[in-house]
């Protein structure tokens, strides 16, 4: 006959088990495992010994306000001989004695958070349970070192920016080990609007990673719910700070959890997927965050993007918009409700921009049906297909009313770019989104995705030609020139009008004032010339129109008196800010005091007032912000210089952000690697 085991007390061997669970950077007050990976505890018995085939545990393990076996939430399960890692499942793995080694291991399908395991009438112990990328029955496996290391234990990371021209590497500090934040990723599961009125029903979907993938892509922004960030692209930040502001993602979280989960003011599309990036990684679905240069904003899922120019060539505001580049993740796992070729990474955007399902959220959906063109598939495939494929057709508007057609080349869905692997290099994977242009797969893609425009398209006949050429050199603070530049490929003399015309511009295409401005009325071309036509742009002039983006809009646009046919060219510059320069005083050891000697040049030629420094990083601030403000002037020329000291608390590769901030010069971003020893 069997006999319960009469347990006094336990070790949860929360060292040993987080650190081999890979979760011990979270801390190892509190046991966190892995699903699909056995744990180790110690029992210390009160009578009696543990005797094999005899001595017996009655488990249950318990998540959520209403665990249920139909739902997953419950599972009841004895000691067996063996640990069966396809089930929730336990076994001594000790000789009999009055201390037991006992090892559990859970389904590789429970649901993720809070657990509550029951060890018989003894007593009840409380575990975390995260996805397992690192177990091969988990939907999130992914089975290559190198990118666990990256895209699950990297705190910190590389988000591009800037223009397709002209990306701009920006650190990010995702910090999802950092004290208290795998508390708050499960808070942002729990407010959700879908836990909240079936409470049962959602914690049984935290099995699947595509259903967490959904619910995080709502809950990253707060429009229809109790989410971490409110979005502002226009009008000032009152009431909040700027996007820009943000170096990282724990503030942010800590903030909404502190707030009572009110809306943290402000967040822009790369901080919406830098947190989104954080939380997935915290509990353990492989992630990275995607920058999509000029990507389409399509509202009306047609795959056209139809803007309209006025006669001197500026964009006239419409929803339908191309930003300069936009920001979304990608999650690692299987698809299931799919077939196999689609497993692997998904795309999802936690942007609020357009409704799915009657939410503000959108995907996952798989990178592969993007590419292929299989637009039926969840989630959310023709939004995101017309980001990165949307043909966009130009119209200009005239003074009386009418409009006329005018030919332009706009590129949507350039150099789609995420961090390498190991390195802050960037990686383009524009080919995970899309065939080559012009090949045979890419026609088949548009024809799946019913993508007319696109499949009607013919080469335009060679004529007048407009293109617009830039200097390598662009710094803010400098006054330097641009180029349109006309070609007549016909074989007959021509006679032209050309405005060529600047205006500051947000990096989601909305448009500020004017930064120069040039309409030349006789533009004489005899058969095969080409014209260089200079606009100078100084900064007198764009340096109060510009925004913290740095962005400027080139438009030229040429009217042909003999045929009456319009061309239009565009192209987005990006302005270069100073380099911050770190430099690292001392021997970088754990829980050693260090200071980072910090530099910036005014490239202005006016002063800086109100500067100042600001460094954070994981495992090397405390996961706080640590800022150090300038009491001078700083003048054109100048450099400002701090000395801002840090305490690292663990060994290893770390990325020390530093951001400055002044009146003129606003949110300039820098980084170091610094490799602490132990």
């Amino acid at each position: 006959m069997a006999q319960a085991l009469d347990i006094e007390r336990w070790n949860l061997e929360c060292l040993f088990n987080n650190t081999d669970h890979r979760t011990d950077l979270n801390g190892v007050d509190r046991l966190i495992v892995r699903r699909g990976q056995l744990f180790t505890i110690s029992l210390y018995l009160r009578s009696g010994s543990y005797q094999p085939g005899i001595s017996s545990l009655d488990f249950i393990a318990e998540t959520g306000p209403h665990p249920s076996e139909q739902y997953g939430t419950r599972a009841r399960f004895g000691l067996s001989s063996n640990i069966d890692s396809s089930t929730w499942s336990a076994a001594v793995t000790s000789p009999p004695g009055e201390m037991l080694a006992l090892s559990i291991c859970s389904s590789p399908k429970a649901p993720i958070g809070r657990y509550t395991l029951n060890l018989g009438q003894s007593g009840s112990i409380e575990f975390i349970l995260l996805f397992n990328p690192w177990c091969p029955a988990d939907e999130v496996y992914m089975d290559n070192e190198q990118s666990l290391a990256e895209y699950v234990l990297a705190q910190d990371g590389i988000i591009f920016r800037g223009s397709s021209k002209h990306t701009i590497p920006t650190p990010w500090n995702f910090g999802q080990f950092e004290s208290g934040i795998l508390d708050i990723c499960l808070r942002i599961l729990d407010m959700n609007p879908k836990c909240l009125r079936n409470p049962g029903k959602d914690y049984s979907g935290r099995r699947n990673p595509v259903y967490v993938t959904r619910v995080l892509s709502a809950m990253v922004n707060c429009n229809d719910d109790k989410g971490v960030l409110l979005g502002k692209w226009s009008d000032g930040y009152e009431g909040g700070v700027s996007p820009l502001f943000w170096r990282g993602s724990v503030e942010i979280l800590r903030n909404w959890d502190t707030q009572a989960c009110q809306p943290v003011r402000y967040g822009q599309c790369w901080v919406f997927a830098a947190v989104a990036c954080s939380v997935s990684r915290a509990l353990g679905i492989p992630c990275r965050v995607i920058t999509n240069y000029l990507s389409a904003h399509d509202t009306n899922c047609n795959l056209v993007i139809e803007r309209y120019v006025n006669e001197n060539g500026e964009l006239v505001q419409s929803r339908e918009m191309i930003w300069n580049y936009h920001c979304w993740v990608e999650s690692w796992m299987t698809r299931p409700d799919l077939n196999p070729d689609f497993d692997g990474w998904q795309a999802s955007d936690p942007t609020p921009q357009e409704k799915s399902e009657g939410v503000y959220c959108c995907g996952p959906i798989p990178v592969r049906a993007i590419k292929d063109g299989e637009l039926t598939f969840k989630y959310d495939a023709p939004f995101v297909f017309a980001e990165v494929n949307a043909d966009v057709v130009t119209f200009m508007k005239k003074k009386d009313g009418s409009t006329s057609k005018v030919t332009s080349s706009g590129l949507v869905g350039q150099k789609i770019s995420t961090k390498s692997v190991g390195n802050d290099t960037r990686e383009d994977i524009t080919h995970l989104y899309k065939y080559p242009e012009g090949s045979d797969e890419e026609r088949e893609a548009f024809k799946k995705a019913n993508h007319q425009n696109k499949l009607l398209q013919e080469k335009p006949e060679p004529g007048l030609h407009i293109t617009i050429k830039v200097t390598s050199d662009m710094r803010k603070g400098c006054d330097f020139d641009v180029f349109a530049v006309v070609t007549n490929n016909t074989e007959a003399e021509r006679k032209c009008r050309l405005v060529f015309g600047s205006c500051a511009v947000s990096y989601n295409g909305f448009l500020r004032g004017n930064c120069g401005f040039k309409d030349l009325l006789n533009v004489q071309l005899s058969p095969g010339a080409e014209r260089r036509v200079p606009l100078r742009l100084n900064y007198s002039k764009y340096g109060d129109q510009v925004t913290e983006d740095n962005l400027i809009r080139l438009a030229a646009l040429l009217m042909d008196y003999s045929t009456g046919e319009a061309q239009l060219a565009m192209r987005n510059i990006v302005l270069d800010n100073p380099e911050i320069k770190v430099r690292i005083l001392g021997e970088p050891k754990e829980n050693r005091k260090l200071a980072a000697e910090i530099s910036i040049q005014n490239p202005l030629p006016e002063p800086l007032d109100n500067c100042c420094f600001s460094i954070e990083g994981a495992n090397l601030t405390g996961g706080n912000i640590i800022s150090e403000r300038l009491g001078c002037t700083v003048g054109p020329g100048e450099d400002a210089k701090v000395k801002i000291y840090f305490t690292p608390t663990h060994s290893g590769l770390r990325k020390l952000v530093v951001d400055f901030d002044s009146n003129k010069l606003c949110h300039v971003k820098g980084y170091r690697n610094v490799i602490i020893g132990k």
